[in-house]
């Protein structure tokens, strides 16, 4: 189909977005997967600066922060086409909870 290959802000996509009911947008919102869309090296180029721009701010927060308080995340980077998304962090189930309590009281021996 021709008008999948347009681009995103031509006026054909913009009027079909404009169409969409708020449900079918937030539907789309939460399937976007923006590492799948074709970005021209503007886009690529813009993407980089708010990464640069994150990590200063990040920096900036860390530096103006005392040692003892709680320190920001460092940021993500924008996804990007062909670059999937990040690893998930594990998460602590109550049973690993329980069991690295046990160890932690000397039941490793």
């Amino acid at each position: 189909m021709l008008i999948e290959h347009l681009p995103p802000e031509s006026h054909t996509m913009t009027a079909l977005r404009n169409s969409l009911s708020q449900a079918e947008l937030d539907a789309q919102a939460d399937k976007g997967e923006p590492e799948k869309g074709r970005w021209s090296q503007l886009e690529q180029l813009v993407a980089a600066n708010v990464d640069a721009i994150r990590r200063l701010e990040y920096l900036l927060i860390c530096i103006n922060t005392e040692k003892k308080s709680k320190r920001p995340d460092p940021p993500e980077p924008m996804r990007r086409p062909g670059a999937g998304s990040r690893k998930k962090t594990a998460t602590l189930t109550k049973t690993s909870a329980n069991r690295l309590f046990e160890l932690l009281q000397g039941g490793a021996a």
